[in-house]
């Protein structure tokens, strides 16, 4: 409960003629009797007035909220939130809502001031943007009802729990579903070059074409027909993909709003998303994690759901990422050959442990790094040098580069196929690779 600005008006003016009529009878000015009992007794009155006008509001029953979210909500995207309100006022009131929006969700349009007409529902919109992933509550909605003579103002507390997920930005995703998905991918700037009768597995026969290779032709087919006539084959549809994702504490870091795990993790579902539209099965590993998560590799547009509901909780840790004891895991969990994805940010200490590592895996598995790369560490590489700070910050940062760099060579020497990217373009890379692959051979 706290007086209104009008009350304060009041108070203030009706204190103010009577401290000065106060000054003047103290300078032996004469000031009539009449003047002073006026102001006492309008001050005597606003104070009654006051008091019926508390007693009146704490009659007033508090409206009913009904809270409205999106069923979930994507990292970084602005969405609705509505509120129903409901009343048995019997005269026009406005009142001041603010709803108690847990950390983590920024928004927009907050306090709403809300003008409610007898017998009528009120419905208010306001904005949501979230900052982090996971599950998130509501707990209270705050009114402000002013009183019948707005003179006072009552805050009230009531309970309007709602709980919403927060999901990996994957609104690019299902927005994918409107459009065919190669013209979806040409959009992110992939390109699939397609291969006419060059995929792995049997598809139809038909009539030998131009550009046809001679290896094609089905003899037994020909002589029936006695025409030449081509085997056409379509891509391998039975392959599996596993992202081993690295959640220490070198994915925290943070060129834009979002942090390189949040980067690695849309590429991940992105890939996902197409690989399953694909027909190949898909699965997920963590390592280096406080909350391990291992999702087996399934086929089917479910799985898409899947990977999002096991992933979207999912946060970085302040661990060191232990790659031998994350490949033996992996091993012990995939016996089919699969491509595996191993989403990290390298260091030049990290030489023999992963190469180690990565050699026991590619006996079993094809294997794929893709390291992030600081965007920062660009933008000081080619920043303008003028003062011996910068010159210390440049030549630290392509020290640095260079050895990252040597140990990428490293890798690749030894067969280790990398991917060195900034994290706002891994799902292009990524989706890049491996539509090569599918064109060219399998897993």
């Amino acid at each position: 409960m706290k007086p209104t600005r009008l009350l304060l008006l009041w108070l203030t003016l009706l204190l103010a003629i009577g401290i000065v009529l106060g000054a003047l009878q103290a300078m032996g000015i004469d000031v009539a009797p009449s003047l002073l009992r006026i102001n006492w007794g309008l001050l005597l009155a606003l104070l009654a007035l006051a008091a019926l006008d508390i007693v009146r509001l704490k009659r007033l029953p508090s409206p009913s909220i009904t809270r409205r979210l999106s069923g979930s909500l994507a990292l970084g995207r602005w969405s609705e939130a509505t509120l129903e309100v409901e009343h048995d006022f019997s005269q026009p009131l406005h009142i001041q809502l603010f709803d108690h929006v847990p950390d983590g969700l920024s928004f927009e349009n907050l306090p709403l001031t809300v003008e409610m007409q007898p017998g009528q529902r009120s419905v208010i919109n306001y904005r949501l943007r979230p900052l982090n992933r996971g599950h998130f509550s509501f707990e209270r909605c705050e009114v402000n009802l002013p009183g019948p003579l707005r003179l006072w103002t009552d805050k009230r507390l009531l309970n309007v729990t709602d709980h919403i997920r927060v999901y990996p930005d994957f609104a690019r995703l299902y927005g994918g579903e409107l459009q065919a998905v190669d013209n979806w991918l040409s959009q992110l700037g992939v390109r699939q070059h397609q291969r006419r009768g060059q995929g792995l597995e049997f598809h139809q026969l038909r009539e030998f074409r131009e550009g046809d290779s001679l290896r094609q032709i089905d003899w037994k087919a020909t002589a029936r027909q006695r025409t030449p006539i081509a085997r056409e084959y379509q891509d391998e549809r039975d392959q599996q993909i596993i992202f081993m994702l690295d959640c220490g504490r070198r994915m925290r870091s943070q060129d834009d709003e979002l942090a390189h795990f949040d980067h690695a993790l849309n590429a991940c579902l992105l890939l996902s998303y197409v690989a399953l539209r694909q027909g190949d099965a898909v699965g997920l590993c963590t390592f280096a994690s406080d909350q391990p998560r291992y999702l087996a590799p399934v086929k089917g547009a479910g799985q898409l759901n899947a990977l999002l509901n096991t992933v979207y909780d999912l946060d970085s840790s302040q661990r060191s990422a232990d790659y031998q004891a994350a490949v033996t895991e992996l091993l012990t969990r995939q016996k089919r050959r699969a491509l595996v994805v191993l989403v990290t940010n390298l260091r030049d200490e990290d030489d023999e442990e992963l190469l180690t590592a990565v050699k026991r895996l590619g006996k079993q598995h094809r294997v794929l790094v893709a390291s992030l790369r600081e965007g920062i560490l660009d933008n000081l590489r080619t920043a303008p040098v003028q003062t011996l700070p910068e010159a210390l910050a440049y030549c630290g940062t392509v020290a640095y580069l260079n050895a990252r760099a040597a140990l990428h060579e490293r890798l690749s020497a030894h067969g280790v196929l990398m991917l060195d990217t900034l994290p706002s373009e891994m799902g292009v890379e990524l989706l890049s690779h491996y539509l090569k692959w599918k064109k060219t051979d399998h897993f």
